[in-house]
């Protein structure tokens, strides 16, 4: 009787469709160790990632469709993720499973900002996180992580400093804060090339690189040195930032690097006094671009001043004040960049025709 019930849920079960993948739950390999105790039906729903953005939707349709069958009068749902492993393991960073840049066409659009918290959300989701900080000219990544230690060697490697979940090696903990990196390109190659397979990364969901500004032979070299899965670009909404945005995913596209998506960053300033948005760089600039050339739109991060405040003072505003406009925004992106991130390792499609 025990077994026709099981397989009574499992057939309802597989009318569960997740919405990103559009393929069912059991056929995904996402619901597990199904079995009964008494009238209990007891199964493990594993996510592809933790930031899953519909988790709570999953959940309550697994809910709904077991206790359909006769025979069930309650569930129990374990939920937990498990990042799915990319296509092609790199020999590179072979425990690593997925790497993924931030850049931005030009300076000032707060790409390490977007960084650091897409990091964060990523982290207190419950992934296992690093952020290596490749902007060589101007790290900023060990101010805004509220680090500043001198990382040590065991094994001839690089032991990554961690905080706020997220483990990270930057310029910044090797130097001086006012040295001026004063380095030609074979110098710089040669640092960023000991950040990838002299350090101790150890097992990780995410590899986040903060690429530094621009798009020349720097960056692109960079790119083809790193075992890049995928980009996010920044922007701000008003036009000449675009156009530096357009050449970044343009050096993508000759790259064969998959666009994750496009983030509109300070796409209004909130009022912490009122509360009134105010679109000081215009409106949905970054939005129409993206949605004009077929490229995922991740979302708007409008600009508050807590997001300088948490910046300098080594709190991430995700994490310091995750209910704020821009807190909530942050952990939306990372819902959106996990879930496109597992759409391409599941289902071997293109991340930006996804």
């Amino acid at each position: 009787m025990s077994n026709a019930i099981i397989e009574a849920i499992t057939a309802q079960l597989s009318q569960v469709i997740d919405p990103d993948l559009g393929k069912d739950l059991v056929s995904l390999n996402m619901i597990r160790e199904l079995r009964m105790e008494g009238s209990t039906a007891l199964f493990h729903l594993v996510l592809t990632t933790a930031a899953c953005p519909v988790k709570k939707e999953l959940e309550d349709q697994c809910r709904e469709r077991a206790l359909s069958v006769d025979g069930v009068d309650a569930v129990e749902i374990a939920v937990s993720a498990e990042v799915p492993q990319k296509k092609k393991p790199d020999d590179v960073l072979p425990k690593v499973r997925h790497v993924f840049a931030v850049a931005s066409g030009k300076g000032g659009v707060g790409k390490s900002t977007v960084t650091v918290n897409l990091a964060c959300a990523l982290a207190a989701s419950g992934a296992r996180v690093g952020l290596l900080d490749a902007d060589i000219y101007g790290p900023s990544i060990p101010m805004m992580m509220g680090i500043s230690r001198e990382p040590y060697v065991a094994n001839k490697q690089m032991i990554p400093l961690e905080n706020h979940g997220v483990r990270m090696i930057s310029m910044g903990f090797l130097v001086d804060p006012k040295a001026a990196m004063i380095w030609r390109g074979p110098m710089l190659m040669g640092a960023i090339r000991q950040f990838i397979t002299d350090v101790a990364w150890g097992d990780l969901d995410y590899l986040l690189v903060d690429l530094p500004p621009g798009t020349g032979d720097v960056q692109m070299t960079l790119a083809q040195t790193v075992p890049l899965q995928g980009a996010v670009v920044v922007s701000t909404p008003q036009n000449i930032a675009l156009l530096d945005a357009q050449r970044g995913v343009t050096m993508f596209n000759k790259l064969d690097i998959p666009i994750l998506g496009i983030v509109e960053n300070m796409s209004a300033f909130i009022c912490p006094e009122c509360g009134t948005s105010s679109p000081i760089f215009g409106v949905g600039g970054a939005q129409r671009y993206a949605e004009d050339e077929g490229l995922p739109f991740l979302g708007g991060i409008p600009l508050e001043p807590a997001v300088r405040e948490c910046g300098d003072e080594g709190t991430p505003v995700v994490l310091a004040h995750p209910h704020s406009h821009s807190g909530r925004a942050f952990t939306s992106l990372a819902e959106q960049v996990a879930s496109r991130i597992s759409i391409e390792a599941l289902t071997g499609e293109e991340i930006a025709s996804a």
